[in-house]
């Protein structure tokens, strides 16, 4: 039997750097966004709980796909196994993460005219 492949998305999200793990992503069919799904968390011990982690677990609780826009995108890595998910917090400003320029469509206001 194939094992199925894990992956780590790193993207950005106001002002905070997530990183998770999931199953299955995919390019949507909404312009500018992937998708990921089947989000998957480390199974620990009960007397260790880590509150990252236990955060992206509730605010991901239900969620069956979820839509990133590819400008948010970080890195996506496929994994051997998934590790932490957590939340981190930018730090020193833009020196450090950079979002990918985006060329995206502009309407021109004045084309109504």
């Amino acid at each position: 039997m194939a094992v199925k492949p894990v992956y780590k998305v790193i993207f950005l999200n106001q002002s905070q750097v997530y990183e998770v793990f999931c199953s299955a992503i995919y390019q949507s069919e909404m312009y500018g966004f992937i998708e990921i799904e089947e989000f998957v968390f480390g199974e620990r011990s009960g007397l260790l709980i880590d509150p990252a982690e236990e955060k992206l677990k509730t605010e991901f609780a239900g969620v069956k796909r979820s839509y990133i826009p590819m400008h948010s995108i970080v890195r996506i890595d496929e994994v051997e196994k998934e590790g932490p998910a957590k939340i981190s917090e930018i730090k020193g400003g833009s020196d450090k993460i950079a979002q990918f320029p985006y060329g995206g469509f502009v309407p021109n206001p004045n084309l109504g005219e």
